[in-house]
């Protein structure tokens, strides 16, 4: 079973921001679609493709379901596959450094020294902290061949329930 082609309305090339993330999302698909996937993942994406190709909404909302769509994928394939882009670990784990780690340690740092100007040290720690966790992750992944050529249009992973 193939992966199906997307097919959005033409009138999409004014719009730069909605053009990129279309990109990536093809782009995406297409790195998919080099990959041995299993028949149930590839009808879940090709129902996701469906419902972009028959969309009918404006721009913005367009922009929205693609962001939705993309997201959904990423989740499905690294979930089911364990395939992820380059540096989603990275990324993810940076954040999760700043606010996991950080936070805490800065409160901490500040009720010691009696001065919560201090709190703004424990930030930096954290997101050193978390940098080195998503890496450590991206080289495991990397040593897995699970790792998809996407970084240049991987961006960001917002979280979008």
């Amino acid at each position: 079973m193939e992966l199906k082609e997307l097919s959005i309305r033409n009138n999409i090339n004014s719009d730069n921001r909605l053009h990129k993330k279309l990109n990536y999302l093809k782009k995406l698909l297409l790195e998919l679609s080099k990959k041995d996937l299993p028949s149930d993942i590839v009808g879940k994406i090709n129902s996701v493709i469906e419902e972009l190709n028959s969309f009918t909404g404006s721009n913005n909302a367009l922009g929205k379901k693609l962001l939705k769509s993309k997201i959904y994928i990423i989740r499905l394939v690294e979930k089911e596959l364990k395939l992820v882009p380059k540096n989603l670990y990275l990324i993810r784990w940076m954040a999760i450094g700043m606010s996991v780690f950080g936070v805490p340690m800065g409160v901490s740092f500040g009720m010691a020294l009696s001065n919560m100007a201090f709190l703004g040290i424990g930030i930096p720690i954290g997101m050193v902290l978390g940098l080195a966790i998503g890496s450590a992750m991206d080289k495991t992944a990397a040593d897995n061949q699970n790792l998809q050529p996407l970084n240049k249009y991987f961006k960001r992973l917002k979280t979008i329930e």
